[in-house]
Parts: structure tokens; C-alpha cells; sequence
């Protein structure tokens, strides 16, 4: 088998299209990023639905690495192309990688953040450096059974770039630059952690996971009202108690859940999300004390 470090994967969404251009730019020029003695694999994720043009054909991918999906006999393209990557580049694949970086952008207005899923140390290690080069907020998604089967877990290390807004089917410079930033630092701390050179912050400040509420929707499953405009692009700032949250169309205005506020919410009215019924996730914010064996861990997945 021959193992690589890396494993850099766009378009696991196919309407998402700014990180995979990115990509087919660095294979075009190599020394467009500098993998810093790194050896990176360039995949785009779903490159069916990419053609496509639409998130998915069958069943969303970033939701399609279930374990016990994987082990069944279902045959949709999304679940038969999990199964594929994780059979080339996967940890027991033919050509296995450390560590899974998936790009992905967001019509939500959330800027440049990172999304790690549960605590492994070497994902917080790595994180935790993307956050002192860049100060990037991090999504700590876990605790929501609704929402499992990510790419990224099942790789040792791995954690998503979101980079907003931007709509769906939509190249736009500034979000493949942002981007490039936010992969080039992953990069560093990666190439850092291998050398021995690797530190972090003090404090890793995370916004972890409560919940996730829908809009109102009447007896058809139709939204019956809509997120207030003063919500939009307030994405990481705390929620005011008794803020107002929806809006019918006669103009009445209903307000934020009681237990809502001063909670910090993502992912407000993100696309795609609407099908999953999800209007906007609700987080707290936190702030941990960073560990040695973060580090160590991260060390130790570079150094095998």
C-alpha cells in the first residue's frame, strides 16, 4: 500500500463548486499550494452529482458513511461512492490517508469556519492550530443523532472548511480564496506537527452543538412563517432574549424560545439544510483549556 498524508476532497456536495475549481487549479499548477513536504490526494467527492449540477442524486454523501450503511447491501450512488473512497484512500484502503480535509461553502453567512465532529485529540490539535494562525470559529458538531455518517469520521483525522455565503451553483474568487487560506493552514499545522515544531494555543474556543430548529409549518409540512430578516447573516453572534424569530406574511412577528437566548446559532437559513428541516443551529459557546496529548496524538497519526 502506499500511504499518504492527505486526502483533500471537494465536491462532495455537486452544487458546491468553488473548492473543486480550486483543486482542478492546483492540478494544473502544482506550486499553486505548497503541501510543505506533505503528500496530498485530490479527490472530488461526488463527481456524479457534480455533473449533475445538485447536492446529491440518491442520498446526501456527507451523510453516507454510517457504518452500518456502509456494511449493508444499498446500492444508491452516494452510498457505492463512500464505499469507494474509503476502499482507495480510506484507512485500510489501497492507498490510505492520515488525514481527510472536505471543503465545502455554505449560502449562510458564516464566513470562514471550521466543523469538527466529536472530540478525537488529533482533530482539536488541529483545529486548535488552524485557530491561532487564523482565529477561526469552530463548529463542534456532535450529540445529534439526525445528523450522522460524516466523510470525515472515518478517517484517523479530519475536519470540514466552510466558507460562506455563497449560493448554490455559484463561483465566486472570494470563496475560493478563503478557502485556499483556511487549506494552506491546515497544512501548516499538519507539516508543524510532523517536524516537531507544532503548538497551540492556550484555549480552544468552540461553539458546541445544542440543537436545531425548523421553521413553523402547517398541516402540509409547509412553512407557515419565515425566519425574520433581522436574523440573517448573524450567524456567531449570541441571540438576545426575546429577539424576534419568525415572520408571518400578515406581518405578526414571533419570538426566539425562551431557552434560546444567549445562545449563538449557525448555519442560519442555510439551503440546504431546508430539507432537513433545519431553519438554523443553535450553539454555546466554550472555551477549553488545550491538552499536551492533542498535540501528541497529532504527532504521532504524522509520524506513522
Amino acid at each position: 500500500m502506499t500511504s499518504c498524508d492527505v486526502l483533500v476532497v471537494a465536491g462532495t456536495h455537486g452544487n458546491e463548486l468553488n473548492a473543486p475549481w480550486l483543486l482542478e487549479q492546483w492540478d494544473r499548477q502544482p506550486e499553486l499550494i505548497d503541501s510543505l513536504g506533505l503528500s496530498c490526494r485530490r479527490v472530488i467527492g461526488n463527481p456524479d452529482a457534480r455533473a449533475a449540477g445538485t447536492r446529491y442524486l440518491d442520498r446526501d454523501l456527507n451523510r453516507s458513511f454510517q457504518p452500518e450503511l456502509l456494511a449493508g447491501d444499498g446500492q444508491e450512488v452516494e452510498l457505492r461512492r463512500a464505499r469507494e473512497l474509503l476502499a482507495d484512500h480510506g484507512p485500510s484502503g489501497a492507498s490510505p490517508c492520515r488525514v481527510a480535509l472536505d471543503l465545502h461553502s455554505t449560502t449562510a453567512g458564516m464566513g470562514s469556519s471550521l466543523v469538527v465532529y466529536g472530540r478525537r485529540p488529533a482533530d482539536l490539535a488541529l483545529a486548535g492550530g488552524v485557530q491561532r494562525l487564523l482565529g477561526l470559529p469552530v463548529y463542534l458538531h456532535e450529540s445529534d443523532a439526525a445528523q450522522t455518517g460524516f466523510l470525515v469520521e472515518r478517517w484517523p483525522c479530519g475536519l470540514v472548511i466552510e466558507v460562506g455565503p455563497v449560493p448554490q451553483g455559484v463561483l465566486e474568487s472570494r470563496v475560493v480564496i478563503q478557502t485556499q487560506l483556511a487549506l494552506e493552514a491546515c497544512l501548516q499545522v499538519l507539516s508543524e506537527a510532523r517536524s516537531g515544531l507544532g503548538h497551540l494555543p492556550r484555549a480552544l474556543v468552540v461553539h458546541r452543538h445544542l440543537r436545531s430548529l425548523d421553521l413553523l409549518r402547517d398541516e402540509h409540512g409547509q412553512p407557515s412563517a419565515l425566519l425574520h430578516p433581522s436574523l440573517h447573516g448573524t450567524d456567531w453572534r449570541p441571540l438576545e432574549a426575546g429577539a424576534p424569530w419568525l415572520r408571518r406574511a400578515d406581518g405578526t412577528v414571533l419570538n426566539l424560545p425562551e431557552d434560546a437566548a444567549h445562545l449563538t446559532p449557525v448555519f442560519i437559513n442555510e439551503a440546504a439544510y431546508a430539507e432537513k428541516r433545519i431553519a438554523l443551529s443553535l450553539t454555546r459557546r466554550e472555551v477549553w483549556p488545550v491538552l499536551p496529548t492533542w498535540m501528541e496524538a497529532l504527532k504521532e497519526l504524522m509520524d506513522g
